[in-house]
This record gives C-alpha cells, structure tokens and sequence, in this order.
C-alpha cells in the first residue's frame, strides 16, 4: 500500500508528455513572417531568422522529442510532412551558422565534404545530417518524387520555400502545388516547339531516377505541369524532345 502511494505521489508530480503539435504551429508562425513568396519563387528575411533564432530552435527540438516507434506509427502522409518540414527548418538552421557571412550554401562545405555532410543534428535517433534525410529516408522509403518540389537548398535556383509547413491532411494538395508552381516557372523549365526542346533544371538530371520511377519518364512526369497546349504534351511524352539542363543558381535565396 505504502509503494502504491507512493506511486501515485510521484505519477502526480511528473507532467504528462506532451503529444506532438502536427500543426507545426511554431514553423507556421517563422515562415509566416521570415518567407516572402514571389510567383513560384520565394526569398528568405534570414535577418529576421536570425534575432528569432530561439523560436527555431524550440521547433527543432520538439521534432527531436519525437522517438522512431511514435513516428513508425503514424500514417505516410504524418511521416512525409514531418519530414520535409524538419529538412527545411533543418537548412534555415544551417544557414544561420554563417549568416550574413555566406553568399551560397555551398559556402558551408569543405574541401572533401558538402554542407549536407555536416552531421549536426539528430532526429528519430538515427538521422544526422541533410544527406540522410533527403536520400536514405524521404527518397529511401517513400515513391513521392514529389518532395523534390518540397524541401529546399536555400538558393535561387531551388523550388520556392512554401511560407507555410507542409500538413499531413493537405499534403497531397501542397506537394501537387508545389510541383506545378515550379514547372510552371518558365525561367527554370520550359518547352521550345519551334526547336523541339525541353530547357529542364538540373533537378530533373540528378533525380531523373525517381520521376522515371513514378511515370515511366521525366518527360510523362513534367508534360501536363509544362504546357497547357495538348499536342505539345503529347509531343514532349513521346521523348522525341531534345533535353537541356539550365545552369543552377547557387546563390543564398536572402531577402
């Protein structure tokens, strides 16, 4: 009797876990204010970011709380946007370990190493740096090629950083958006019919595999979010197009 009391003393005085916000409602409220969306690109007030830099950290942190057996649990759609929103909070976090000192992400690697190398995180206990969630895991264990269109580099010649996180009950839509915004975007990916030729980013070179896993081609994957003229989507699906990869904008995505 006297254990059972004393059990319940100390059950009362240890608050209950808190369950995880999958609202994201702390990374709503820094991309509200820090992400300025122009057409299908966006620019990022890291300036801003960095005088909040607590409130980040604080998000980053209840994704760390989350264990690899709660996670497993949820459905694909929970998994996906926790996910790509903790890659994207990850890389605004990467950034700001230089900023204003940086012109370019790629200002953070080394001579044998690559900023997505940098091993200084940990999440789900197993995941340590931006190339192991992008590859072993969003790519590694989900077809959704989709998410290319999602997670961000932080440079100009990436897909827009969504002022908004990514939500399991709409992630189909925002993935979707998201695709055909950046298709849409003739600067970085466009069809020439006089010429017969896709000017592509070079996302559709280093992935190729996945969208060639989702749609049989780059070419099936990207022909609807291209052009709206239907003959010149059949044209482009019959692969007969010539392919030409632009040169990609490295450059820091700051306001």
């Amino acid at each position: 009797m006297r254990n059972l009391i004393l059990f319940l003393f100390l059950f009362l005085l240890v608050p209950p876990l808190q369950a995880f916000d999958a609202g994201h409602t702390q990374f709503a409220a820094l991309l509200e204010k820090s992400v300025r969306l122009q057409g299908a690109r966006s620019q990022v007030n890291y300036a801003w970011l960095q005088q909040h830099r607590g409130q980040l950290n604080a998000y980053l942190r209840d994704l760390e709380r989350v264990p690899l057996q709660e996670f497993n649990a949820w459905s694909q759609p929970e998994q996906l946007s926790f996910l790509i929103n903790a890659y994207n909070a990850y890389t605004l976090k990467l950034i700001l370990t230089k900023y204003p000192r940086l012109d370019s992400i790629k200002d953070l690697g080394g001579w044998f190493s690559g900023p997505w190398d940098k091993e200084f995180f940990t999440l789900l206990g197993e995941i340590h740096n931006l190339d192991a969630l992008e590859h072993q895991w969003l790519r590694g264990k989900y077809n959704e090629p989709r998410i290319h269109f999602a997670i961000v580099c932080a440079s100009v010649g990436c897909p827009a950083l969504s002022n908004r996180p990514y939500l399991a009950p709409s992630l189909d839509r925002q993935l979707e958006q998201a695709k055909m915004a950046f298709l849409g975007d003739s600067s970085r990916n466009r069809y020439d019919p006089k010429t017969n030729t896709l000017y592509l980013s070079k996302i559709f070179s280093w992935f190729a595999e996945d969208f060639i896993h989702a749609a049989g081609s780059v070419e099936n994957f990207i022909a609807e979010g291209i052009t709206p003229n239907k003959a010149e989507q059949v044209q482009i699906k019959s692969q007969k197009a010539k392919l030409s990869f632009l040169d990609y904008d490295w450059s820091l995505n700051r306001i």
